[in-house]
């Protein structure tokens, strides 16, 4: 595959994946939630090198579900001794951050890890760190992490999608049948943290952030059934992507801020035009309704 071909891949499945779960954090009115476990998994990084002295291996992936789910209990525990979500999101959004902006600076300066890198990503990058075996390249490491990591979601979404339906919509109804819904809910922040870290290196938390929220957001806008979501979302990533990726060439600018440009514009168009819930579409619904009150009161 060529260097273009390379990096569409890459940001296509950082895409797909991020939209999987992001459909079920929109629904769950979570999605800040999800910038905030984006960012703190940068502790769970940094602790996962200093305790491996490594970069290769399963560790910081590890070290990014422990923050991830460490992320989700803290927020859960101050909400339920009264702090408001937003605000609990927040103090233990930016304690975890500054925690690992502080390990990261003082015991890891000498390696490849920065905040600017984790924040921004270079995935222009990606095409030259191959997987190589028995002397053959096999593509970009990042590309097999990413597949993997889109191979667990979907799997795990297949196994638990009546248990993930029910407890989006009617998390009551959903502890009356036995669902374990606290179950659900840490298995779904375990699934948002392997992603996080999957896409960190190679996209960074910005455009991880936005292929969560915005795509799932415009599919909301476009369906009202959970299956069409999934992949309605997931189409909007890809589109996102690739769009992005053609206009950061065009106009010399980052290709991470550019794909998350495309979904913000896609976003846009779809918020405004939506045929249902678009808000050109409300204002019609409006006026219609206005002119048959209207014509009621002139009859009556």
């Amino acid at each position: 595959m060529t260097y273009d071909a390379w990096i569409i891949v890459t940001g296509s499945l950082v895409a797909i994946t991020c939209a999987m779960i992001g459909c079920f954090l929109v629904l769950r009115k979570m999605a800040m939630l999800a910038d905030a476990i984006s960012h703190t998994v940068l502790l769970g990084i940094v602790g996962g090198f200093l305790i491996t002295r490594s970069l290769e291996g399963p560790s910081l992936l590890i070290g990014a579900v422990v923050v991830g789910l460490l992320t989700a209990l803290l927020v859960q525990v101050l909400s339920g001794k009264g702090v408001q979500a937003d605000a609990a999101i927040g103090v233990v959004f930016t304690s975890l951050f500054a925690v690992g902006v502080i390990l990261l600076s003082v015991f890891a300066g000498n390696i490849h890890l920065d905040v600017d890198h984790a924040l921004m990503g270079e995935i222009t990058f990606i095409p030259w760190d191959t997987l190589e075996w028995n002397g053959m390249e096999l593509g970009p490491k990042a590309v097999w992490l990413l597949s993997f990591v889109f191979l667990v979601n979907l799997l795990i979404i297949v196994l638990f999608y009546k248990e993930f339906k029910i407890s989006s919509f009617d998390p009551e109804m959903a502890v009356a049948i036995g669902i374990p819904v606290l179950f659900i809910h840490y298995l779904q922040m375990g699934m948002l943290s392997i992603t996080t870290v999957a896409s960190f290196d190679s996209v960074g938390a910005i455009l991880v952030v936005a292929m969560l929220i915005v795509p799932a957001s415009t599919a909301y806008l476009l369906t009202d059934k959970l299956l069409n979501m999934l992949f309605i979302s997931a189409g909007i990533g890809v589109v996102s992507a690739i769009s992005g990726y053609y206009m950061a060439t065009l106009l010399n600018v980052s290709i991470a801020g550019a794909m998350a440009t495309s979904t913000g514009i896609l976003f846009g168009f779809t918020f405004l035009f939506s045929p249902k819930h678009g808000l050109l579409a409300k204002k019609r619904a409006q006026q219609k309704l206005s002119k048959i009150s209207s014509g009621k009161g002139l009859s009556s």
